[in-house]
């Protein structure tokens, strides 16, 4: 199944949260705020900004209510929070978020490793969140992580992920975000993904989340293109990786997709290089040298 290519994807910046979740430094909440803010002036219309979790298991979101505090929102943007549970959104809630993510997996040995329980236990876990984000009318995003591979147990069938994808759709999540969350993903691997999952639900609630361990990322997001997907998550600076997935490198930079699509004619309504100084702004606050291709090439 090839379809034509869309004439407009959108950008979900997932830098400040899978991000940042994921970068050993912690950031003051200051900071995070001004990366936040510095995005939301390139056009973006969705920015991840923070994830309502335990302090103790992801330190780096601990500040989540601070820096929802010190975003200056701009109206037009979803600044959209993850959250685990319901006590995750109760302090959504509180903070006005407007919208949430859940996210569970396509693997029983990763879904176990990350959130301590099986697929079917996160399901039900995530049930009365949705209900009660409905009725508080907050949109909620889910997440399947290892859609093509999973650290501990191998081979993730794309069956298996059509399947969870297709109970987080009928729980009420709007749209479904395909992760590659260890970036073993290949072009033939995400088509038969994707194959799989439009047999239940709607091409257009799908999204796909790459991450570039093996240089793929763009390639497979082409093919997700060909296949009728039009929403991409990318990570401004390449930022992130995998904190139960020794190995894998950060998402796919924002950048690199933005370049890519521009090439092909897509329209995202974002400006490159406004991507490129906020993720300047936030590699220099991490210590860290720019990885995306685009950033090396101009030398910024």
């Amino acid at each position: 199944m090839t379809m034509p290519l869309p004439e407009f994807v959108k950008i979900v910046e997932v830098g400040p949260r899978d991000g940042l979740q994921n970068e050993s430094k912690i950031l003051p909440a200051a900071v995070k705020a001004e990366f936040i803010n510095r995005l939301s002036g390139t056009g973006l219309c969705y920015i991840e900004a923070a994830a309502f979790v335990s302090p103790k298991w992801v330190p780096q979101m601990a500040d989540s209510q601070a820096v929802f505090d010190a975003i200056e929102q701009n109206d037009s943007i979803t600044y959209a929070a993850l959250v685990p549970n319901e006590k995750g959104l109760e302090s959504a809630i509180e903070a006005g978020v407007k919208e949430i993510a859940v996210f569970t997996a396509a693997s029983e040995a990763f879904t176990k490793k990350n959130i301590n329980c099986t697929i079917e236990e996160s399901l039900a876990r995530f049930a009365p969140v949705i209900a009660r984000a409905a009725q508080q009318n907050m949109k909620v995003r889910g997440y399947v992580s290892c859609i093509a591979g999973c650290p501990y147990q191998g081979t993730v069938r794309p069956e298996r992920v059509a399947e969870v994808a297709a109970k987080l759709y009928e729980a009420g999540c709007y749209e479904i975000s395909l992760g590659d969350t260890i970036g073993v993903g290949t072009p033939p691997a995400i088509r038969q993904v994707i194959y799989d999952c439009v047999e239940t639900i709607p091409v257009s609630a799908l999204a796909l989340h790459c991450h570039d361990t093996h240089g793929l990322a763009l390639a497979n997001i082409f093919v997700g293109l060909e296949m009728g997907v039009s929403v991409i998550d990318s990570a401004a600076g390449g930022l992130g990786g995998c904190p139960y997935a020794s190995g894998a490198s950060g998402n796919v930079a924002t950048e690199d997709v933005l370049y890519m699509l521009d090439k092909l004619n897509i329209k995202t309504g974002v400006d490159l290089d406004k991507v490129l100084v906020a993720a300047a702004f936030i590699l220099k606050a991490l210590e860290k040298m720019p990885s995306s291709k685009v950033a090396l090439a101009r030398g910024t």
